[in-house]
Formats: C-alpha cells, structure tokens, sequence
C-alpha cells in the first residue's frame, strides 16, 4: 500500500474536478486496491462501488459518511462533495462549503 500524500489539485489533476465518484476512485487507486478488495472493505458489492465510482450512483449524505469512515477521509470533505454533486446535478451556480460545529449541549 502506497502511503503517497495526495492533495485536492493532484486528485484533479489525474481525474478532472472532484465530485465523490473521482474521490472514491483516486482513494482506491492511491491504496492501490482492486475494486473487488475495496468493495469488500467498505461493505459493497463490487457493482455497487463500481456504480458510485462512475457516478451512476450518488450515496446519501448518511451513507457518504460511514464509507468515508471506512476510507479514513474528513467526513467534512466527503459531505462537501457529495452536496456539490447533488448541486451540480441540478445545474445550480452554487458552491458549497461544509464546516464541523461544536455538539450542542443536550437539553436538561
């Protein structure tokens, strides 16, 4: 496994503008695992990763975080990423910007 740092611009680079599905692939090529070894990590079928990494598929926000959690990437990141897809989708101008909050104090 190649333990390789690799920032935002490389991954664009190599794959064009990140969108979760260049994410998810340039993470599995950069661990230098197959999709079937990455699917098994990450609980999926090899058809289901392969969905995702072509963008056929777009994961729910909730979904994006356990496979991120899976991945050991910024939850932040991957939320940003996968609200920008879905911005992107529907042909918005928008950019989106995800930032982690402090937990609210539970009511007593």
């Amino acid at each position: 496994m190649s333990t390789k740092k690799v920032g935002i611009a490389e991954i664009e680079n190599e794959f064009g503008a990140l969108t979760f599905a260049s994410l998810l692939k340039a993470h599995r090529l950069g661990e230098e695992m197959t999709q079937v070894q990455m699917a098994k990590k990450l609980g999926l079928s090899k058809q289901s990763l392969n969905d995702l990494e072509s963008a056929r598929k777009t994961p729910t926000i909730r979904r994006a975080m356990a496979l991120a959690k899976k991945m050991s990437l910024l939850p932040e990141l991957v939320v940003q990423v996968v609200l920008q897809d879905q911005v992107n989708k529907e042909k918005l101008k928008l950019s989106v910007s995800v930032k982690k909050t402090q937990a609210m104090p539970k009511a007593s």
